[in-house]
């Protein structure tokens, strides 16, 4: 029996409220809080764990990769030590000690065969040195003192001052080279510099992507709108046969789909044919719909186009038909009931088919792959090429970093232009 006494007004004689085992209130609340906050928290964690595993993880990698720069200081640690002391802006070589730091480098790096592999990453910095390691090989590991003209012996290019000062430049563990060839620019003794106009591709890609997503959009929108206009206001049973065609095409493998157009699309395939047979064009004139940004276009707007029906559906069978009864009974025409009255109010299904069509369409790689040619191609397939071929996986990230900063970017401008409370899926 609690010892505590009570005064006339009902509350403790020491002004502390407690609960029926005699623990404070407060305290009592605050532990059922806790353990409120620690259930919720275990039924949300395997959601949280598949999602850090799955999507936060990935880009936390992808934006190390785009700035790691280990391995030259791993291969060559000797090296990069030495060259600490050079300076690289003196015109001249690195003398004899750099040399030789770099032969016993070279020797190790040679026996655990990792001379290539490094090779390979200084060419992404100068065109050439790859080759210069593969040829320097088990010469370079056979040198005698001094080692200065023996490695300009075997190859007069280590004797050049361009390749020691790449060496240099890429010696740091981090880096920002892949970041500037991901805009057309490198660093060079002179400092930071655009590439030559011919050599500068990625600017142009990034920009001919968002281009092409937004016209993909647009195509989407002005297709999708009409359909999903119908479908709203059909009788239920026939909208729901209608809806059955729209969803057919997600049982499809999207390279079936891809692979049928390319057939549709060619200087021979069946359109073409269908506008020579009706006389709408000559044969000697017949149009070259694919492999350009034209198949890209149509093929794309046809695989993402559901992706837009879908939101302005949901967003339209919550619009009631007594809003443009009631406009009509006003006296408002057809046009100006639907324009003032029914569209303002599938403007947020009109943002969430936008906002899911444009992100799918940036991303892709594989339709404008086959169907794109040369002038069709996204950024995305630049990413995929390097990859998967040239094994250039820190351009590839910095690629990426920036297409997703570019995404968050026109996002946050969309949020603020239209308002991200104003999308809706229904």
């Amino acid at each position: 029996m609690s010892s505590t006494t009570t005064t006339q007004t009902g509350l403790p004689s020491d002004g502390v409220m407690r609960a029926a085992d005699g623990t404070p209130l407060k305290r009592s609340l605050a532990r059922a809080l806790r353990r409120e906050k620690l259930r919720s928290f275990l039924l949300i964690l395997p959601l949280l764990a598949f999602i850090t595993i799955t999507f936060i993880a990935p880009i936390a990698d992808m934006l190390f990769r785009s700035v790691e720069n280990g391995m030259v200081e791993e291969t060559i640690p000797r090296t990069v030590e030495a060259l600490k002391s050079w300076d690289a802006t003196s015109g001249e070589l690195p003398d004899e000690a750099v040399f030789e730091a770099f032969h016993a480098d070279f020797v190790e790096a040679f026996k655990n065969k990792t001379h290539t592999r490094l090779g390979l990453r200084l060419n992404y910095e100068q065109p050439g040195m790859s080759g210069l390691f593969r040829k320097s090989g088990r010469r370079a590991t056979n040198l005698e003192p001094p080692y200065k003209e023996g490695f300009i012996d075997i190859d007069e290019d280590w004797g050049a001052l361009e390749t020691w000062q790449v060496i240099k430049r890429a010696s740091p563990p981090l880096t920002d080279g892949y970041f500037l060839a991901a805009v057309d620019a490198e660093r060079t003794a002179d400092g930071i510099q655009m590439k030559p106009e011919k050599e500068r591709i990625y600017l142009f890609l990034f920009w001919r992507t968002l281009f092409l997503s937004i016209v993909i959009t647009l195509s989407c929108l002005v297709l999708g709108y009409p359909i999903a206009y119908l479908l709203a206001n059909l009788p239920l049973r026939t909208s729901n046969v209608l809806m059955i065609l729209v969803l057919l095409p997600f049982w499809t493998s999207l390279l079936v789909r891809t692979s049928a157009w390319k057939v549709l699309l060619q200087q021979q395939g069946v359109i073409n044919d269908t506008l020579v047979w009706i006389g709408l064009i000559d044969d000697a004139h017949r149009l070259t719909m694919i492999n350009n940004q034209t198949g890209t276009i149509i093929a794309m707007t046809h695989i993402l186009l559901p992706f837009m029906i879908l939101p302005l559906f949901s967003v339209m069978k919550t619009i009631s038909p007594s809003y443009v009864r009631a406009a009509k009974s006003l006296g408002a025409n057809d046009w100006t009931a639907f324009w003032r009255v029914y569209f303002p109010q599938s403007v947020p299904g009109i943002g969430a088919g936008a906002i899911l069509v444009f992100i799918l369409a940036i991303g892709y790689y594989i339709t404008p792959e086959l169907v794109g040619g040369t002038s069709g191609i996204f950024i995305s397939n630049r990413i995929a090429y390097h990859i998967s071929t040239s094994l250039n996986w820190g351009l590839a990230a910095a690629l990426g970093a920036i297409l997703l900063g570019l995404v968050m970017l026109l996002f946050y401008v969309y949020d603020r232009i239209v308002g991200i409370d104003n999308v809706k899926l229904g």
